[in-house]
């Protein structure tokens, strides 16, 4: 017998939620329920999906390799019930935005909030995540509009590309704020908080450290911007920083340099090429447009 949906929902809330008591609040069943829900998962797809560990439910590697293909799924029947829910309570409509985690801590949400003003029954499905994910979401459907990094990997989206400058993070103690621009050179064997080793920034930060002849000296490695940023403060090294986090942060211990070559940040808006766009995200996509323009590098 194949698995049931309700099965694959309660393995999903189990993750996303962390416990076996906030599965079964999310989905409204005891918890008794959900552990039966797993049990009869696993005994159908024959795989073991959770270790015990201390009383809690650890997801194992194949736990997790399918969690990555139910997620879409159950966002997509998540989707679909909302819709309804609007459509039953005769709602203007919905905003749909996935975006790159950057955006989402203080940029995204102005944004929406500015644009929702005077748009008082508009809903919203705001949501951030990685990349690949966001494409993935915006090919099937689940969103209308994301704010994603380079590589676009789905060939069914349109997409407007801009690039963005980043700006070197110093500690508030460090001498090199002293320096008006921060280059490779002066940052020669510098304790340096990276993004991942196959991150745009970092491997455009390696080519221009390897051209003057510096030494880059990794001291670790984030898969987000503001992570890295909280290193900066805690004075673990220096970093480079998208303008969308700083636009969001408090400011507080540390000090912004230009870094010189500019080193750029390339991203896409995407949208569903076969899919036409709804009257609010045509007037969303064009106001985000414009506000993301202004931001966006230009060669002088």
């Amino acid at each position: 017998m194949a698995p049931r949906f309700r099965q694959y929902q309660a393995f999903h809330a189990i993750i996303e939620k962390g416990t076996v008591t906030g599965a079964a609040e999310s989905l409204g069943i005891s918890q008794p329920g959900i552990s039966n829900l797993i049990a009869q998962l696993e005994r159908q797809t024959k795989l073991k999906l959770f270790e015990r560990q201390r009383g809690r439910l650890v997801p194992t590697p194949e736990a997790s390799v399918l969690f990555h293909e139910v997620d879409t799924v159950v966002r997509g029947l998540d989707h679909v019930t909302q819709a309804v829910v609007d459509l039953q309570n005769q709602k203007a409509g919905q905003l749909q935005v996935a975006t790159s985690h950057a955006m989402a801590f203080g940029f995204m949400p102005v944004v929406i909030a500015e644009f929702l003003r005077d748009r008082p029954n508009l809903t919203i499905a705001f949501q951030s995540q990685y990349s690949s994910k966001i494409q993935e979401w915006v090919s099937a459907g689940l969103f209308e509009i994301g704010i994603c990094e380079q590589p676009l990997r789905n060939d069914d989206l349109d997409r407007r590309e801009m690039s963005f400058s980043v700006q070197c993070a110093v500690p508030e103690a460090s001498p090199l704020i002293k320096h008006e621009v921060l280059t490779p050179s002066l940052l020669s064997d510098e304790p340096f908080i990276v993004m991942g080793v196959d991150h745009m920034v970092t491997a455009r930060t390696r080519e221009a450290f390897q051209a003057e002849g510096a030494r880059l000296r990794i001291r670790g490695h984030t898969d987000l911007f503001r992570n890295a940023l909280n290193l900066v403060k805690q004075g673990l090294g220096v970093t480079l920083v998208d303008p969308f986090t700083l636009s969001s942060d408090d400011g507080t211990g540390y000090v912004v340099r230009p870094f010189a070559p500019v080193i750029l940040l390339d991203m896409f808006i995407v949208t569903a090429r076969a899919r036409p766009l709804s009257a609010v995200g045509r007037e969303f996509l064009a106001d985000l447009e414009a506000r993301l323009g202004r931001m966006a590098w230009r060669p002088d």
